[in-house]
């Protein structure tokens, strides 16, 4: 078969690793192969079956001693906050916010942001994660908010840009100690910025702009709804934080006498297009109003269990009909580490029920990879023919991982970002043996050094910075 024909040819076979697929017989091949050519997978199967490829292949790489899987979807963090890396540690969440994440998005200038959000869109490729939803709210003007997406795709990575929308100062947000300079646009000129951006990376962008309406409880009701019917509008998601601590449903009901996801279905607000944030708090009604409307919630195990917010509700999510993503909720994880997040899922709800059978590791790995394409609309997060070439490949040949006896629990409950040795994005290897192959990773991180050094001078939060922190002092 030639070469000139395309039939059997491939620009880049992956060859001989172990292939999980998530696809939809959930094969794990053992000496596998994957196929791509342009921006596709074109075959998946047994090295064996793929042998045709190796004759007309452009590339081939030699993957004995590693896993071949589907790419990572991190469906929620704040790469601006990168900067903060350690700090805040030991503060629930509406002290961590008014004593650390206010004064800090308050204060960090645009420069300053696109510097985080680079090392954090870099950490993510780096840590085998090829889509990225960034919930950035400092600051949010139009060319930063394009920065910090242009800052991402740099990288080599998919992903969205969810501007956060603060609109005009309200009672929730009183209640919540918001900084008033986080509020510096009204409703209108939020939506209307956000759509100039939108127009920019519409649709379809290897970055999208979506509106991000910051939080259920200190953004206006109209303002949602605006962003909500933008978001169809214009063919992309809304993403939102919601119901992430009790207190912050308490403050809502105290404000408009129901509960937020109440609220949100009987505005015809949750579709397959509405993407909440953490979403632990709900009830029985609730669980089920997301599932009818095939809405998503993003699951962030090791952040809720940083700010001992709670517990997501996941198997009663997942039956109702919810779709599941999985996300690092940024500097709470101290990283980008989507392996980190599947191992803390799986653990927290097994101790949560005391039941080591209330999740699986194949749920989780699914979730991350699967749910997140879902999530953000991509076709990915499945190595099948057809699919877009979103993929990693990961080094198993570690103390660690030997014996390797069950491929999905050895790579969830073992397997670490720094195994990542490829990552591939649209057929391009935007990582290779574990470097990044599209920017200079020293520069990257002296931007960062050097803006984290400004921010923490000029927001006053070297008190955050002690060497020994005692978490009863000043609170």
């Amino acid at each position: 078969m030639s070469v000139a024909s395309g039939v059997d040819a491939c620009d880049l076979l992956l060859d001989g690793g172990v292939v999980i697929t998530i696809d939809d017989e959930k094969r794990v091949i053992d000496n596998g192969a994957v196929a791509i050519k342009g921006d596709r997978i074109v075959a998946v199967g047994a090295s064996v079956e793929l042998a045709p490829y190796r004759q007309n292949a452009t590339r081939i790489v030699d993957c004995g001693g590693k896993v071949v899987m589907p790419g990572l979807t991190d469906g929620h963090t704040h790469l601006f906050q990168t900067l903060g890396r350690g700090m805040g540690d030991g503060l629930s969440l509406v002290p961590w916010l008014r004593r650390f994440m206010f004064p800090y998005a308050k204060t960090i200038s645009g420069d300053l942001a696109v510097a985080g959000a680079r090392l954090g869109a870099l950490q993510a490729a780096l840590s085998g994660t090829t889509v990225v939803v960034d919930n950035h709210y400092g600051p949010t003007d139009p060319s930063t908010t394009l920065a910090v997406a242009e800052g991402i795709e740099s990288v080599g990575i998919r992903g969205a840009v969810a501007r956060g929308i603060f609109g005009s100062p309200n009672r929730g947000s009183e209640i919540m100690g918001v900084a008033p300079e986080l509020f510096p646009w009204t409703n209108d000129e939020e939506l209307a910025i956000t759509k100039e951006c939108i127009d920019t990376r519409p649709a379809g962008s290897k970055v999208e702009i979506w509106p991000g309406p910051e939080n259920v409880v200190y953004v206006t009701p109209d303002l949602i709804a605006g962003s909500a019917e933008l978001a169809h509008n214009a063919g992309v998601r809304w993403h939102m934080h919601c119901s992430e601590s009790s207190s912050e449903v308490e403050f809502f009901e105290s404000i408009f006498g129901m509960r937020p996801v109440a609220w949100l279905a009987q505005e015809g607000l949750l579709t397959p297009r509405t993407t909440l944030a953490h979403a632990i708090w709900l009830d029985d009604d609730e669980v089920s109003a997301l599932g009818e409307n095939h809405s998503t919630t993003v699951h962030n195990p090791i952040s809720n269990q940083y700010l001992a917010s709670g517990v997501m509700r996941l198997q009663r999510l997942q039956s109702a009909g919810a779709n599941v993503a999985l996300g690092t909720d940024g500097i709470a994880v101290t990283g980008q580490d989507m392996f980190e997040a599947m191992k803390a899922g799986t653990l927290l709800h097994r101790v949560h029920h005391l039941d080591p059978e209330a999740t699986t590791v194949e749920q989780f790995m699914e979730i991350a990879a699967a749910g997140g394409s879902a999530m953000t609309g991509i076709d990915a997060g499945t190595l099948t023919q057809g699919c877009l070439a979103d993929l990693i490949v990961v080094d198993i040949d570690k103390v660690r991982h030997t014996p390797w006896n069950r491929p999905v629990a050895s790579i969830v409950h073992g397997g670490r970002a720094a195994d990542v040795d490829m990552t591939i994005v649209a057929g391009e290897i935007i990582v290779e043996n574990g470097t990044s192959t599209q920017v200079d990773e020293d520069e990257v991180r002296a931007a960062a050094t050097e803006a984290a050094r400004q921010l923490i001078a000029e927001a006053d939060l070297s008190g955050l910075t002690q060497g020994w922190f005692s978490p009863n002092v000043n609170q």
